[in-house]
């Protein structure tokens, strides 16, 4: 008892005296040197006007595709391909792929929103199904869908019956090269649907934003089950005439381990040249004794 009491008046002393703890300095981190603010309404607003302002696209890229094995730690690295994206809103998509140096099509994918015809001229071979089949093909870039491209290439306005939600948060990331840590300031905007008549929210879409130029730098989009099924990270922007647009787009599809990275060549928003006759599957011009897969 006597020892825990001189315990008791020594310890206070030994901690006021600085003998039992050292200090040590941490790296700190370097933030940007304009962080914007704006409420959750002007974010929403922008992106509203944005994707309004929006009707087509044309996106000349250079596209390079991974096969992802997680559980077996494999990725497979495909050569890089040049390539044609088109867009018109409110679905149809038209994707190129472009055999390097001969200039050749390696696969062509033709899309009104609702169904789509993917043409694979070195097997001879076509791939034609609902714009959401869910079939898989042992090929992993032959389950390439119009959708990923589409909800990739432009961050979607949001509708006037979903709800949402704005966070500002830091993001602290490492340069290994410069030995260096940087603080981002960002704002994630979360986009939610009631489900039914319950209580229950079901996650649309996650957008965060950087806040130095409040322009997005990626997008997580679920399914109806309210499974992550695509991110896409945006990083690089440059001015493409009169808009700004990222000029590496990174999709990854983790469920079917794919990964898509576009590195932006060009990009020309709301071309009039743009027709309906280039989502149609006439655009293909495809031999007549191409062999059709039909997906249910």
């Amino acid at each position: 008892m006597k020892a825990a009491c001189r315990l008791a008046f020594v310890l206070p002393a030994l901690l006021l005296s600085g003998c039992l703890f050292t200090t040590r300095k941490l790296p700190v981190p370097r933030g940007p040197s304009i962080t914007q603010t704006v409420a959750p309404e002007e974010l929403v607003r922008r992106i509203n006007q944005r994707w309004a302002e929006l009707e087509t696209l044309n996106a000349r890229v250079d596209l390079q595709a991974t096969e992802l094995k997680s559980k077996e730690g494999v990725a497979k690295d495909y050569t890089t391909i040049h390539g044609v994206i088109l867009m018109r809103k409110p679905e149809q998509l038209r994707v190129l792929g472009q055999v390097p140096v001969l200039g050749t099509r390696m696969f062509d994918m033709v899309s009104d929103g609702k169904n789509f015809t993917m043409y694979i001229p070195s097997r001879d071979k076509a791939i034609e199904g609902s714009a959401d089949s869910t079939k898989k093909s042992e090929n992993q870039l032959e389950n390439l869908r119009p959708g990923f491209f589409f909800d990739a290439m432009a961050v979607r306005g949001i509708a006037s019956d979903d709800l949402y939600s704005v966070s500002a948060d830091v993001d602290t990331q490492d340069d290994a090269a410069k030995k260096h840590r940087y603080s981002v300031p960002e704002y994630i905007l979360t986009i939610l649907r009631r489900k039914g008549d319950t209580q229950e929210l079901m996650p649309l879409r996650v957008v965060r934003f950087h806040r130095d130029d409040l322009e997005p730098y990626q997008q997580d989009i679920y399914d109806a089950e309210g499974n992550l099924v695509t991110q896409v990270f945006y990083s690089a922007y440059g001015t493409y005439g009169p808009s700004k647009y990222p000029s590496k787009v990174t999709i990854l599809r983790p469920i079917e381990g794919i990964q898509i990275v576009l590195t932006v060549d060009n990009v020309v928003e709301n071309s009039n040249l743009i027709t309906d006759d280039q989502f149609t599957i006439k655009a293909l011009k495809m031999p007549e004794d191409t062999q059709i897969q039909k997906l249910p």
